[in-house]
């Protein structure tokens, strides 16, 4: 599969483009000749990325959490839950395959896991309708809570998706409520939930199921009421840039750990998540296992207030 490369990018394209001339050029004319060369320029490329990763500015940090090869729901499903059964429809409507979900155990723990999937091809793009949701996906995450709290299994949900789908369909079926109900579920959990925003958590599609007792975040994800561009497009009619509305929005994981919209930010590997999947897979998975633990113990109720204060605070500092 051929690599995917973001617009700032560029120079590491062209040096690996020639690394990848040098192999082909190594195989022909005896193995080893470019060996010194090749180094050379891996040694480089890797510089390059660790210092354009270490200064990215808003709009590239937007870029980089749309990665299309950053890992996806089922990518942490597979690699971080053992006998993941997967469990369907909202007992109303529909299956919803924007949001999946389902049960298994996470390192020995059972758990109850969902999380938006975008898809990574055409076909998956569209079976998972790009990651937007409708209203029977909301449904289906409250059934998969109300699951939990019945059995008394901590959840662990991952946030990526653009929006909710604003399809007319999805109007009519309402998913203003099924959101609005899926946020309230979430916030009334008598379990430990940690959600994950390990791409991009945009409008209230990404809040119906990431206002858990910890919110956590890749190093390069973002996080917000609304996308760059409909903030420009809506705010500004267009007369801006998703660019400028990127850094106005301060919707980077570092702004949000300030604001203390989200509690943790994860590192990710050189180069993104998308340059090293199973280590940021990992990282993700220890950073979980440790919120969990840090939440054990602790009965309904106290659940239940330590959630209220964590989100009665937001926005209220500054303000005594």
């Amino acid at each position: 599969m051929a690599a995917h490369y973001l617009e700032f990018e560029r120079p590491i394209a062209d040096i690996e483009t020639k690394i990848e001339e040098l192999s082909k050029l190594s195989e022909t004319s005896g193995q080893g000749n470019f060996d010194a060369e090749i180094e050379a320029l891996r040694a480089r490329a890797q510089d390059m990325r660790r210092e354009a990763y270490s200064h990215l500015d808003a709009w590239q940090k937007v870029q980089v959490a749309r990665h299309p090869d950053r890992p996806h729901f089922v990518d942490y499903a597979a690699g971080l839950i053992d006998e993941f059964v997967e469990l369907k429809g909202d007992r109303t409507f529909a299956d919803d395959q924007a949001i999946m979900g389902g049960l298994g155990h996470f390192r020995g723990r059972p758990v109850v896991v969902m999380g938006n999937e975008k898809g990574r091809d055409t076909v998956t793009r569209v079976k998972h309708n790009f990651g937007y949701a409708r209203p029977e996906g909301y449904r289906k995450a409250i059934r998969l809570m109300e699951l939990a709290e019945r059995f008394k299994l901590p959840v662990v949900s991952f946030v990526d998706t653009t929006a909710a789908y604003p399809g007319i369909a999805s109007e009519e079926r309402g998913v203003a409520e099924a959101i609005a109900r899926s946020t309230e579920m979430s916030l009334l959990l008598g379990v430990p939930m940690v959600a994950i925003v390990t791409g991009e958590g945009g409008s209230g599609g990404a809040l119906g199921i990431a206002c858990g007792s910890r919110v956590l975040i890749l190093e390069h994800a973002v996080y917000s009421v609304i996308p760059p561009e409909g903030c420009n497009s809506i705010l500004w009619r267009g007369a801006r840039t998703p660019e400028e509305a990127a850094k106005a929005m301060k919707i980077t994981a570092q702004d949000l750990l300030a604001m203390k919209i989200v509690d943790r930010i994860i590192p990710e590997p050189p180069g993104g998540a998308h340059s090293d999947p199973e280590a940021a897979m990992k990282a993700v998975g220890d950073a979980v296992e440790e919120e969990l633990a840090a939440l054990d113990g602790l009965t309904p109720d106290e659940l239940r207030k330590q959630r209220a204060q964590r989100f009665y605070a937001i926005g209220r500092a500054g303000l005594q």
